[in-house]
């Protein structure tokens, strides 16, 4: 499984990818938003087994894919799709990215290439995603993909004792067309 763009490479992940979706996990702003306080290799290695044996299931439902710059080829995220009910077309995204390349639009980009593949490769009619609310950078990022804000959810999350507030986003498959 691989999706192209501009400036990234989106495939599978293997076994070998977890040193550095570790050296991301680790960071501290990467755990901002999270559940997790830290991040272990074992915790590492378990999350990345996880999506291997994700690309085995038949029908495949569920498509994380690692992020890697093409020119450097390093790894520096992931982003997935998940398909939530087939009969009604229905399947949510998400992404994350090492802190060390925000505001670089690579998680836009990210994000428009797994729509792209919703859409045209999987026959979504809709197909949405989450943020929470504080994490401006997620919502400009959804935005930016032309995703509708459907939801504001109040003390939807708690994370690390605390209580956020969640922005639900949605587009159906006509408005990705006339985009």
């Amino acid at each position: 499984m691989i999706l192209e763009t501009h400036r990234l490479l989106m495939r599978d992940f293997v076994e070998a990818d977890w040193q550095a979706v570790f050296a991301y996990q680790s960071d501290p702003l990467y755990l901002r938003y999270s559940y997790w306080t830290h991040r272990t290799q074992k915790d590492v290695s378990e999350f990345i087994q996880m999506f291997i044996g994700e690309q085995k299931e038949q029908p495949r439902t569920k498509f994380q894919l690692v992020i890697v710059l093409k020119e450097e080829n390093q790894l520096i995220g992931n982003c997935g799709i998940r398909i939530n009910d087939s009969e009604l077309r229905e399947a949510n995204i998400g992404y994350e990215l090492n802190p060390q390349f925000w505001r670089q639009g690579y998680a836009t980009e990210a994000a428009r290439a797994i729509l792209k593949f919703g859409f045209e490769e999987l026959g979504m009619h809709r197909i949405w995603s989450w943020c929470v609310a504080e994490n401006v950078a997620s919502v400009r990022v959804l935005e930016k993909i032309c995703m509708r804000r459907e939801g504001h959810l109040l003390e939807k999350e708690l994370i690390k004792g605390r209580w956020y507030d969640n922005f639900l986003y949605a587009i159906l498959d006509q408005e990705w067309k006339a985009k």
